[in-house]
C-alpha cells in the first residue's frame, strides 16, 4: 500500500507538472536564481581547493601535530598564496599580452594593406592575367583609415546604445558584483570548513540512507571529486607546457608574435581535442600576414610539437587521470560542446569518465554474480570452484580491512 500511495502521488505531481509546464519552468528558474550564488561559490571553491591543497601539503605538510599555531595558519596562508598566484597570472596576461595584442592590431592593418597587392600579383601570375578573374580581384581594397573610422563608428553606436541603457547596465553590474561577492564568501567558508562539512554530509547520508546506499553514494562522490580534480590539474599543466613550448620554439625560429601565439595556444589548449587547433589557425593567420613562408613553417612546427605533446607529454602529465577511452572522450566533447559550449567540453569529459567507471564496476559485479571470469570474442570463461572460493576469500579480507 505504501508503494502504491507513493506511485499515485508521483503520478499526480507529474501530471500537474506537464499540465502547467510553463509555470514549473518559471518556478525552476526562480529557484535557480536563488541558489546560483551558492552553486557558483561551490564551483569556485572546487577550483581553488586544488592548488590550495597542494600548497598546504607542500608548505605545512611536515609541520608537527603539536604546533597548533602553524596548523591554524596553514589554511589561510595557503588560500592567500593561491589568490596571489591567480592575480599574478591575470596581471602577467594583462601587462604582457594585451600591450603586444594592441601593437599587433596596428601592424596587422598595415600588413593586410601590404598583403593585398602581393595577393593580386600572385593571382595575376597564377591565372595568366585572366581578365574575368582580375576584375574581381582588383575590387579588393583595404584602407586603414576607413577601417579605423569604421571601428570608431561601431564604438560610437555601441556607446550611444550603452548610454541609453545606463541604468540597466549599472544594475546588472551591481547585481553581478553582489552575486560574485556572495559566491566568493561562500567559497571561502567551504574552504575553511571543508573537513567539518565533509563530516556533516556523511552524517546526513548515514542518517537518511541505509549503510550500503550511503557508502555507495559517498564512494561515487569521492570518485567525482578525484576525477574532476585530476582532469583540471592535468589539463591546466598540459596547457602551460604546450604554450611555453610554442613561445620558446617560435622565439628561437625568430617568428613574429611568438609570445602572443604561445599564450593564445596555452589558453585554447584548455579546450580538449579542438582547442590547440583553434590557436593554430589564429597564429597561422597572424604569421601569414607577415610572411607566408613562415606561416607554412609554423604549421610544420605546430604538427611536430602537437605530436610530441600528444605522445610524450600528455600521457605522463594527464595520463590515466580521466581513465576514459579516446572514442568516449571525443563523444563527451561533441555532446558537451553542443549542449553547453566550451564549458560543456570541460565538464562532460570527467563526467563521462565517472559514468564510465561506475558502469564498468556494475558490469564486472554482474559478471561476477554469474560466476563469469572472462569474456572474449569467441568464448565465455567461468570461475572454477577453487577460483571462486579464493575470490570470495579475498573479497572478505578486503571488506574486513
Amino acid at each position: 500500500m505504501k508503494k502504491i500511495r507513493e506511485l499515485i502521488i508521483f503520478t499526480a505531481l507529474l501530471a500537474a507538472a506537464l499540465w502547467k509546464f510553463e509555470v514549473v519552468i518559471d518556478v525552476l528558474k526562480t529557484i535557480w536564481g536563488i541558489i546560483f550564488p551558492f552553486a557558483l561559490g561551490g564551483a569556485i571553491a572546487f577550483v581553488i581547493n586544488v592548488p590550495m591543497s597542494f600548497l598546504e601539503k607542500m608548505i605545512f605538510g611536515k609541520v608537527k601535530a603539536g604546533k597548533k599555531k602553524s596548523k591554524k595558519l596553514a589554511r589561510p596562508v595557503s588560500l592567500l598564496l593561491t589568490m596571489i598566484l591567480a592575480v599574478s597570472v591575470m596581471v602577467l596576461v594583462m601587462f604582457g599580452v594585451i600591450p603586444q595584442l594592441t601593437r599587433t592590431m596596428g601592424t596587422l592593418m598595415m600588413s593586410i594593406a601590404d598583403f593585398i597587392p602581393q595577393m593580386q600579383s600572385w593571382i595575376r601570375d597564377f591565372s595568366h592575367n585572366n581578365q574575368n578573374i582580375m576584375n574581381y580581384v582588383n575590387q579588393i581594397q583595404f584602407q586603414p583609415d576607413q577601417a579605423i573610422q569604421w571601428g570608431i563608428s561601431i564604438l560610437g553606436s555601441g556607446a550611444g546604445n550603452m548610454m541609453s541603457t545606463t541604468m540597466s547596465a549599472v544594475s546588472s553590474i551591481v547585481s553581478g558584483l553582489a552575486t560574485f561577492f556572495i559566491a566568493f564568501s561562500f567559497a571561502c567558508y567551504i574552504l575553511f570548513q571543508k573537513e567539518q562539512l565533509h563530516i556533516q554530509i556523511r552524517k546526513v547520508c548515514f542518517a537518511f540512507l541505509s549503510k550500503q546506499k550511503a557508502n555507495a553514494l559517498l564512494k561515487i562522490c569521492s570518485l567525482i571529486y578525484r576525477t574532476f580534480a585530476n582532469f583540471l590539474t592535468g589539463q591546466c599543466l598540459e596547457a602551460v607546457i604546450l604554450g611555453s613550448m610554442f613561445a620558446v620554439t617560435l622565439s628561437i625560429l625568430k617568428m613574429p608574435y611568438a609570445l602572443l601565439i604561445g599564450t593564445l595556444i596555452a589558453f585554447t589548449a584548455l579546450i580538449p581535442i579542438f582547442g590547440a587547433f583553434i590557436g593554430c589557425a589564429v597564429g597561422c593567420f597572424l604569421i601569414f600576414m607577415v610572411s607566408p613562408k613562415q606561416a607554412m613553417l609554423f604549421i610544420l612546427v605546430f604538427l611536430l610539437l602537437q605530436q610530441i605533446e600528444g605522445n610524450l607529454i600528455y600521457p605522463h602529465v594527464v595520463g590515466g587521470s580521466v581513465g576514459l577511452p579516446s572514442i568516449w572522450v571525443l563523444s563527451a566533447v561533441t555532446i558537451g560542446g553542443n549542449l553547453m559550449g566550451i564549458a560543456g567540453m570541460l565538464i562532460f569529459i570527467p563526467l563521462a569518465s565517472v559514468c564510465y567507471t561506475v558502469f564498468r564496476e556494475v558490469v564486472y559485479l554482474r559478471l561476477k554474480e554469474k560466476h563469469i571470469k572472462r569474456v572474449t570474442t569467441t568464448a565465455v570463461e567461468e570461475y572454477t570452484a577453487q577460483e571462486w572460493m579464493d575470490a570470495e576469500k579475498k573479497l572478505q579480507e578486503g571488506a574486513a580491512k
